[in-house]
């Protein structure tokens, strides 16, 4: 598949995602799916698992793609995430093979408050 097909791969596992689609976001993964979640040190290996996870999260999001980047079979998205009257981040990076995605390592950063001391040379952002 070229790297726009896998661009628009990841761009609809958003938004079955947001739509709380997880039947279409198990068409998406491929038999090997494994996802890492670096932060909290988890890995998910399976669709069923991932699937789970998502489905059995508590409370609603809405999800934002801010930005979907690909290159050849790897893809990168950041996303915005409405849930529970927080916005989260998340910087993904996916692998996918012959069509459907392989892996997936997610980031989800904590938001802090920049040091005093360099506020004269940046902009806060909402």
């Amino acid at each position: 598949m070229s790297a726009e097909d896998n661009r628009r791969v990841v761009e609809r596992l958003w938004q079955l995602l947001d739509a709380h689609d997880f039947d279409g976001v198990g068409d998406l993964l491929h038999d090997d799916f494994v996802a890492e979640w670096p932060q909290s040190r988890e890995r998910l290996r399976g669709r069923a698992n991932y699937i789970a996870v998502n489905a059995n999260y508590p409370g609603d999001w809405a999800i934002t793609v801010r930005r979907v980047i690909a290159d050849g079979d790897h893809v990168a998205s950041e996303v915005s995430i409405q849930i529970d009257g927080r916005t989260d981040a998340a910087v993904s990076f996916y692998e996918l093979r012959d069509g459907p995605i392989v892996r997936e390592t997610n980031w989800w950063p904590e938001p802090f408050e920049p040091p005093v001391w360099r506020a004269r040379w940046i902009e806060r952002m909402n």
